[in-house]
């Protein structure tokens, strides 16, 4: 995995799951981010939950618990989100040790990458590769 630099990413991806506890327990186990938070309201419902990889987070939560961004994504199809990472067979092992769904074993690329592609429980769409392309400020 990328090894974690801390910091602040100006990007977040931000997905909303029908069984965010369930989306949790798969993004840690499977595809190896940590919990940085988790925000759960009184009944249970993930509110809130910031999972990191490397230098980067998504931030997640329960579908149908209100608000403006819950109705915005009402009906929403899956997202696609690309991860960086140091070692992709190792990474995709993990996946496959814990019953991730694989779109795509590890593949090298025509443009230097070697990637995988997986999905997760809800049907987003999460790939895992080496290119890394660097921001210009």
């Amino acid at each position: 995995m990328a090894s974690t630099a801390g910091g602040r990413p100006s990007i977040f991806p931000t997905l909303l799951y029908g069984d965010a506890k369930a989306a949790i327990r798969q993004l840690t186990e499977a595809f190896g981010f940590t919990e940085a938070s988790v925000y759960e309201g009184e009944d249970g419902t993930v509110l809130h939950a910031e999972l990191v990889q490397g230098n980067g987070a998504v931030m997640l939560g329960s579908r149908g618990r209100g608000g403006r961004f819950d109705e915005a994504m009402k009906g929403s199809t899956h997202t696609g989100v690309y991860v960086v990472v140091d070692d992709v067979d190792t990474h995709h092992q993990r996946a496959v040790d814990h019953g991730a769904e694989i779109l795509m074993p590890p593949t090298d690329q025509d443009y230097g990458s070697r990637d995988y592609m997986a999905r997760d429980l809800e049907g987003n769409i999460w790939s895992f590769g080496t290119y890394a392309p660097e921001i210009q400020a």
